[in-house]
């Protein structure tokens, strides 16, 4: 296997309640033409759909393969970076991007073998909640008409997949021998951490439990953590308060 598609199967594209079959069919046909094919599907509406299989036009594999999940959590699973799309920013500012600095940061990401990203696109009408995107480390933006932007899911994952895919043809990065922390290692960090502050009485009134633990998730994702600096601050929570599952 080359190099090339080393990378492109590092990349999975995962879409949460999507309601529209027609929108995974489409999604799926958007993906292999930017030679993409790792589809995770999070409590799909109306799937597997004569539809979506009319919309994949060619791209029947993807379906078929198609990995379906109950939560995100799960669709989760592996990845060393998470990328959520979304339309608009939030109050609390996650690391932000546009669709060209997310698609560097994958490439970059993916240079250490073994190491997957996740890019996370939410339901047609509301996109990912503030929720969904406390499991994100990248907040991705698609810049388009500030007067007029209504891009459809699917479409907003062919932009992004073309974009991915002229990326990875177009800069080189070096080999990183750092290996990312991956999504289960933060989440079992970022548990630790809150039963920890628990322990210390640290949230009040003031100081909220789940404002306090978005604005921390927002600090750690943003300098996106290697494996052993996870480790060292769980060996330091172990200190104060052991972990309890």
């Amino acid at each position: 296997m080359s190099n090339i598609d080393t990378f492109f199967d590092s990349v999975r594209v995962v879409m949460v309640n999507t309601t529209e079959p027609g929108n995974i069919g489409a999604a799926a046909r958007a993906m292999k033409n930017m030679n993409l094919s790792k589809l995770y599907l999070v409590n799909p509406k109306g799937y597997p759909s004569a539809v979506a299989t009319a919309r994949a036009s060619g791209a029947d594999d993807l379906l078929a393969n198609a990995v379906v999940c109950e939560t995100l959590e799960e669709a989760l699973q592996g990845s060393h970076l998470v990328i959520g799309a979304s339309a608009r920013q939030r109050n609390i500012k996650w690391k932000q991007m546009d669709v060209v600095g997310a698609c560097s940061e994958i490439q970059q990401a993916t240079t250490t073998e073994g190491q997957e990203v996740s890019v996370v696109f939410g339901t047609e009408k509301y996109g990912l909640t503030n929720e969904e995107l406390d499991l994100c480390q990248i907040l991705m933006t698609i810049p388009g008409n500030p007067n007029y932007f209504s891009l459809n899911v699917a479409s907003a994952i062919q932009v992004f997949a073309y974009q991915n895919y002229i990326s990875n043809t177009t800069t080189e990065f070096e080999k990183s021998s750092n290996e990312l922390a991956s999504f289960d290692e933060l989440e079992g960090f970022y548990t630790h951490l809150t039963q920890v502050l628990e322990h210390i009485e640290y949230f009040e009134d003031k100081r909220p439990k789940e404002l306090l633990m978005r604005r921390l998730r927002r600090f750690f994702g943003r300098s996106e953590p290697e494996k052993e600096e996870v480790a060292i601050f769980r060996g330091i929570l172990r200190n104060i308060r052991p972990f309890k599952k």
